[in-house]
């Protein structure tokens, strides 16, 4: 006969976060890449320009220059994406819908 366990409800506790923001970089960013591997996301972080060194007459190219790099996990990046989605939703609500290049507008 299998044995029942009575499992003790623990009272949630309330923790204070305290944030440390000596070193911190501010950086702008207005593109991105994502690699993934099995344990974790990487994100590149850093923005397109014009292509500085392209040759005079050659095809026109854009230079994705990287400035930072975030790793984190799976669930972080689920967190991190339902916390911006939240944050675009709320600005959208304010300001109006966001229009991602090549939509059609509705």
């Amino acid at each position: 006969m299998a044995e029942e366990s009575n499992i003790e409800q623990q009272p949630t506790q309330n923790v204070q976060m305290l944030v440390d923001e000596r070193d911190l970089r501010t950086v702008y960013s207005n593109a991105y890449r994502i690699f993934t591997a099995a344990e974790e996301v990487v994100v590149d972080l850093g923005f397109n320009m014009a292509n500085p060194n392209q040759q005079p007459g050659g095809q026109q190219q854009l230079l994705f220059k990287v400035t930072d790099r975030v790793i984190m996990s799976y669930m972080n990046a689920k967190r991190l994406a339902a916390s911006l989605a939240q944050l675009v939703k709320r600005y959208e609500q304010q300001f109006g819908e966001l229009q991602m290049p090549g939509q059609a507008k509705r």
